[in-house]
């Protein structure tokens, strides 16, 4: 897994964490001071990357929670076919087939186009097609 630990109360809203086993973006993060004595906690709410289900996540701040490492590559369509998406990396070459999930994506693929696709934790998904 490509993910590193860091403090719970350094996450902010639109980075991504590890909610179980899964890559997340955070849409809110609420802090809570319980009393004088007490720590911190945080409270997070975040939507899986690939699968868009509602995760929520609480614990103290200083706590540490995963981050996925996200890379950002680009891509060129060679095939599509029944939900799937056959396409080669223009930095690398490597041929791959990959999911694509949204379905106002799914319209504009087609092969020969140019896209942008995020790898999470080993898996890829189409975030943009590019004109």
């Amino acid at each position: 897994m490509s993910a590193r630990p860091v403090d719970l109360g350094d996450v902010k809203e639109g980075s991504f964490v590890v909610v179980d086993d899964e890559p997340c973006r955070v849409v809110e993060v609420e802090k809570s001071k319980p009393g004088k004595h007490g720590s911190a906690k945080i409270r997070l709410v975040a939507i899986g990357f690939f699968t868009g289900s509602k995760k929520s996540y609480m614990g103290p701040s200083s706590s540490k929670i995963d981050v996925p490492e996200v890379e950002k590559r680009v891509g060129q369509i060679l095939n599509v076919s029944n939900g799937t998406v056959q396409l080669m990396d223009l930095e690398t070459f490597e041929t791959f087939e990959t999911q694509y999930f949204d379905e106002d994506i799914a319209s504009r693929l087609e092969p020969g186009a140019e896209v942008e696709y995020w790898r999470i934790m080993g898996k890829s998904k189409i975030t943009k097609v590019k004109k």
